[in-house]
C-alpha cells in the first residue's frame, strides 16, 4: 500500500486524512483531543492512535478478512502502509516540544525519522493554499478555534518557509480570538455591564447573551457567575452521570470558558445582542492585532515582514470557520489599512494537507 497520511492535531479533536498515491481520499479517522502543550506523549498518541486505526481502517475493503485486518493494526506488525506522514500539531512551538512526541509517533507509524514523516505546528497545513494561487508568494496562516495563533510563510523555490509566528501561547498566557479569549472577554464583559449598574443604578439591559450565560452556570445573578468559574476542577476518573456531564461543575476550568462561544455568535448573529457583537469585536481585535504584527505594524525593523497585498490569508479552526466573524477580522485589517490579496478558508486541513502530501511525493499524479 502507498498511502499518505496528514493529521490535524487540535485542543478539541484529532482529524486524520488518508489518500492513495492519486491523491484522492480513501480514509478518515477521528479522535480526542491532542494538544500537546496540555497531554502527556502517553495521552497524546493514544488521540492520534484512535484517529490513524480509524482512518487505517476505512481504506480496507469490506471484504477484508480479519487477519487483513490485524496486519492493518498501529504499530505495524510488518511494513508500514505508509509512504509518508504529516502532522500538524498544536502546540507543536518549539524543537523540545516536538522531539517528545516524534519517536513514538515514528513507532506508531513505523516510519522512519525524516523527510517521510513531517511534524510540525498545525498552522503549517494552512500555508498550502498560497501554491494554489501564482500572483502571491506569501500566506498568513491564522488559526481561531479552542486556540489561536498566527503564522507567516514564504514560498521559495517550491519550498514554504515560515517568516515569524505570534500567539499560540494557550489559553492561560494568550489564545486571542480563539474559543477561551471569547468566552473570557464574555464573563469580563457581563461582570463589567453588572458593575456599571451598580453605580448608576439602572438596571442591566434585556440581553439574550446574559440570560443565556446565567442559565449555562445555574445562576440567578451575574455575580453568582463568578462561582461557577471559580469552581475547583472536577475529581479524575470520578462517573459522571450522563444527565450531568454538561453541569459546569462536571467541566474543568479552562473547558467552563471556551465552551461559552456558541452562546455568544447565536445571540450575536441570529438575535442582534449589542453585547455579544462588541464582545466578538473585541476578540476579533485581539487576533488583528496578531496578524498586523506579522505585516510589519510596530515592528524595526520589519526585515521578515509580508504585505497583505502580495498574500493570501489562509483561516483555519472552528471560530474563524464562522464567515460572519471572519468578516469582522477582515474589515478590522481594512480599517488597519491591511487589505490581502486573497482570502482561503481550510474547512479540512487534513484532506488538504494529505492530498498535497501526496503531490510532493507524486508529482505526476495531478493532486
Amino acid at each position: 500500500m502507498s498511502l499518505y497520511l496528514c493529521v490535524d492535531c487540535g485542543g478539541t479533536k484529532t482529524a486524520a486524512a488518508i489518500t492513495n498515491a492519486s491523491g484522492t481520499i480513501v480514509g478518515r479517522g477521528h479522535g480526542g483531543p491532542s494538544n500537546i502543550t496540555y497531554l502527556t506523549p502517553k495521552s497524546f498518541i493514544l488521540a492520534i492512535k484512535e484517529a490513524v486505526t480509524t482512518a487505517l481502517e476505512a481504506t480496507l475493503p469490506a471484504s477484508t478478512s480479519s487477519s487483513e485486518r490485524l496486519a492493518a493494526q498501529l504499530p505495524p506488525i510488518e511494513d508500514t502502509p505508509f509512504a509518508a506522514a504529516w502532522f500538524g500539531i498544536s502546540g507543536a512551538d518549539s524543537p523540545v516540544a516536538i522531539a517528545r512526541i516524534a519517536l513514538p509517533l515514528s513507532d506508531l507509524l513505523g516510519l522512519p525519522l525524516g523527510p517521510k514523516l513531517v511534524i510540525a505546528n498545525d498552522t503549517h497545513l494552512l500555508a498550502a493554499p498560497v501554491r494554489m494561487y501564482p500572483d502571491v508568494s506569501n500566506a498568513v496562516a491564522v488559526i481561531g478555534g479552542t486556540g489561536s495563533i498566527a503564522v507567516s510563510f514564504k514560498e521559495v523555490g517550491g519550498n514554504i518557509e515560515e517568516m515569524g509566528r505570534v500567539g499560540g501561547w494557550g489559553w492561560i498566557l494568550g489564545d486571542e480570538g480563539g474559543g477561551y479569549d471569547v468566552g473570557r472577554e464574555t464573563i469580563r464583559q457581563i461582570l463589567l455591564e453588572q458593575d456599571k449598574a451598580s453605580v448608576t443604578g439602572v438596571p442591566l439591559p434585556p440581553s439574550t447573551l446574559i440570560d443565556s450565560v446565567l442559565q449555562r452556570f445555574g445562576a440567578q445573578n451575574v455575580l453568582e457567575i463568578l462561582t461557577g468559574v471559580y469552581l475547583p476542577d472536577p475529581v479524575l476518573g470520578k462517573v459522571v452521570p450522563p444527565d450531568q456531564v454538561e453541569a459546569i461543575h462536571n467541566h474543568n476550568r479552562e473547558k467552563r470558558i471556551s465552551k461559552l462561544p456558541p452562546l455568544v455568535f447565536d445571540a450575536a448573529f441570529k438575535h442582534d445582542d449589542p453585547l455579544a457583537l462588541n464582545i466578538l469585536k473585541t476578540s476579533a481585535g485581539h487576533l488583528v492585532d496578531e496578524v498586523v504584527m506579522l505585516l510589519g505594524d510596530g515592528i524595526e525593523p520589519p526585515t521578515r515582514a509580508v504585505k497583505a497585498a502580495e498574500s493570501v490569508i489562509s483561516f483555519g479552526g472552528s471560530l474563524v470557520g464562522i464567515e460572519a466573524y471572519r468578516k469582522l477580522i477582515l474589515d478590522d485589517l481594512a480599517e488597519r489599512g491591511h487589505v490581502f490579496r486573497h482570502v482561503f478558508f481550510v474547512d479540512d486541513a487534513a484532506a488538504t494537507g494529505a492530498s498535497g502530501l501526496a503531490a510532493v511525493f507524486n508529482p505526476s499524479s495531478g493532486s
